[in-house]
């Protein structure tokens, strides 16, 4: 009678042709195979906001300037009049190629970006003075958004100039931004209201599936709009 015997590597074959016993025969274990798994990247620390900025009313008409005032109240005539410098100059495409941004009238809801790291554009549209053109388009920066309460800050993260304030709400669909220029090595702002030649004011929309833009009427120098556009930095 032929018998099967189970070695402790596996199974021995006993029976062979002519009935001669076969020398046992070692089955291999399969190996083992251990996943590798890529390592997360490692989350590169958010930038703090360089100062605390002092929030006296949460109305934007409470703490906007005059000027500021102005200058937001008339947002479309700035718009027409830069927009038609750019057509005029015959540079209608660099208008058609970045879609909604340059639509005066698009603004989707939810206008808030949420806090986080953005790349933020800055286009400056309608030459003010002969030194400029009608349509600039500067490289990419980084800037932060930081949630501050009922309000937010936005500002530039490094740079010879830094725009730094506080976006307010203004209904679903806009945002207020008022804010001052930081320049060079600087390390505080001055505080808004103090020199009209540094006051910024703005509104914030949304124009795209997370693109947001902040639109800048009437800025003091260059330009005659000025529109940073935001996406959030991957």
């Amino acid at each position: 009678m032929k018998r099967l015997t189970l070695g402790l590597c596996g199974c021995a074959v006993l029976a062979g042709c002519g009935g001669k016993v076969d020398k046992p025969v070692a089955i291999a274990a399969a190996p083992v195979v251990v996943p590798v798994t890529t390592p997360p990247k490692p989350v590169r620390p958010l930038p703090p906001l360089p100062v605390t900025l002092k929030v006296t009313s949460m109305d934007w008409h409470m703490v906007a300037t005059d000027r500021d005032r102005e200058r937001l109240r008339t947002w479309r005539n700035a718009w027409v009049t830069a927009l038609g410098k750019i057509r005029t100059a015959g540079r209608s495409a660099e208008l058609t190629g970045q879609g909604a941004l340059f639509e005066p009238d698009r603004a989707l809801s939810n206008a808030a970006p949420p806090a986080g790291r953005y790349r933020c554009r800055v286009f400056k549209l309608g030459a003010n003075g002969t030194a400029m053109r009608d349509f600039t388009a500067y490289p990419p920066y980084e800037c932060r958004i930081n949630d501050e309460g009922e309000v937010s800050s936005l500002y530039k993260v490094g740079g010879s100039q830094r725009p730094i304030g506080l976006l307010f709400p203004d209904g679903g669909s806009r945002q207020v931004f008022l804010g001052t220029m930081m320049f060079g090595d600087e390390k505080k702002p001055i505080d808004y209201g103090r020199d009209d030649g540094r006051d910024m004011a703005g509104y914030v929309e949304r124009v795209g599936e997370k693109r947001w833009r902040l639109v800048l009427p009437w800025p003091k120098f260059e330009s005659i709009v000025d529109v940073v556009e935001l996406v959030p930095a991957e």
